[in-house]
């Protein structure tokens, strides 16, 4: 790195497409460039998705290069009248443009050896901003390219994930990694359930907020997702095992705080936190599912290996199902409602009983939009537990959000329920 080359810590990423606008069609290649961005330790501030607007796209990326040390643009490289970025770019920079004629030979060759001429509006993607360094693109037509200005770099690569995947790649071999000093970021997260986000601020913010005044900083983002809540802890050193140590420690500290309400410290989801503490007590599980429709046991079915812990189950939508299915008395439903905690424990009774599994799991409730009532409104859903030695257990839960978010949520609560019991 020369003497006048600025570090490079920060940095935001632009998606160039009107197409990424719409619902069809979505970003995965600002995830990918975030990932490889923070295993050299450069700090993703921002994303923005543009359409195919010059005007738009030039305040954007000026905006951009004003805020970071980097900034890496992907799409809008082709041949068309809409691919702009290049020229926006350009613009913005005071760059004037040249053809390559390299560049055009390269794209004519990659036609002929497809049988084809070289239509001329593929021209477009060989003009070249002066001062860029061209990125080649063996995957595609359109080369990719990198500016310096400034201190700061300018990286415009192609939209498809295959062509830009390799290219930037290749940048971050061969200019990011010794550009960035060195840094890098770890980072920790816990998941937790049972409790909601502002509980588990009431309990983290103290802890964490500390960490904000140390040099150089942890920084903690709590996040609420549907059955959880994650803690996200970033820590962007150079100092090697000392910053390893140093989040370590933090992450232990809310662990702590946050006991057994934390189901996860290493990214795996409920149902793979399940399924091994089944595998490691060699038990196995069965559900009987109403409102939820078989997601229980498509969740812990979704995981590979699962047949080594999951029995089976029945989903016993109707009263009828209930009792020839479960063994759930017509009586029993007919006094407290097939919504109700006598149900959901006969349900997980039976279902135990019927497959011969360790664990029997009930579940029974209102999905919703409608079927409520003030009594039981959208959302109730009673769930339990018979573990056998291990205990039974039931409890209702009021849950929100729509249809898809109720049925979540409720196996959530019930694979956290088998959970706990294991624990």
């Amino acid at each position: 790195m020369s003497r006048n080359s600025r570090t490079l810590a920060t940095a935001e990423v632009i998606a160039v497409g009107s197409e990424l606008l719409g619902s069809t069609r979505l970003d995965t290649n600002s995830l990918f460039v975030a990932d490889r961005l923070a295993s050299l330790g450069i700090q993703l501030r921002g994303k923005s998705v543009v359409g195919d607007d010059r005007r738009r796209l030039a305040d954007v990326f000026m905006a951009a290069l004003s805020r970071a040390d980097l900034v890496v643009l992907s799409g809008g490289l082709g041949p068309t009248d809409d691919d702009l970025t290049r020229e926006a770019v350009a613009e913005v920079l005071g760059l004037d443009m040249r053809e390559d004629p390299a560049i055009v030979a390269q794209i004519q060759e990659r036609f002929a050896r497809r049988g084809f001429r070289m239509p001329d509006v593929n021209r477009r993607q060989a003009m070249v901003p002066r001062g860029a360094t061209v990125l080649d693109n063996p995957n595609g037509t359109a080369p990719g390219l990198l500016i310096e200005h400034d201190h700061r770099i300018v990286v415009l690569l192609p939209g498809p994930p295959r062509e830009l995947q390799p290219m930037f790649e290749g940048v971050c071999e061969r200019v990011l990694t010794a550009r960035a000093g060195g840094y890098r970021v770890y980072k920790a997260t816990l998941s937790v359930a049972g409790r909601g986000e502002s509980h588990v601020e009431e309990i983290a913010q103290p802890i964490y907020s500390k960490w904000t005044a140390e040099d150089p900083p942890i920084e903690t983002t709590i996040l609420a997702v549907p059955g959880q809540v994650e803690l996200h802890l970033s820590l962007r050193s150079e100092a090697g095992a000392a910053a390893e140590e140093r989040l370590r420690r933090a992450h232990e500290a809310l662990r702590a705080a946050l006991g057994n309400d934390v189901f996860s410290t290493d990214g795996r989801s409920m149902e793979q936190v399940v399924g091994a503490l089944l595998r490691e007590r060699g038990l196995t599980i069965a559900a009987a599912e109403s409102c939820t429709g078989g997601l229980l046991l498509s969740r812990l079915t979704d995981v590979p290996g699962s047949s080594d812990y999951v029995a089976g189950g029945a989903v016993v939508y109707s009263n009828q199902l209930k009792t020839t299915l479960a063994g759930v008395s017509a009586d029993l439903i007919a006094t407290y409602g097939a919504v109700s905690e006598p149900v959901a424990a006969a349900l997980a009774d039976g279902i135990r009983a019927r497959t011969g599994a360790s664990i029997g799991v009930g579940i029974t409730g209102i999905a919703g939009p409608g079927g409520g009532t003030p009594q039981k409104p959208v959302g109730t859903v009673a769930i339990a537990f018979s573990g056998g030695e291990l205990g039974s257990r039931v409890r209702t839960v009021s849950l929100f959000g729509g249809r898809p978010q109720v049925k979540f949520q409720a196996t959530q609560t019930a694979l956290d329920m088998v959970r706990r019991a294991l624990k």
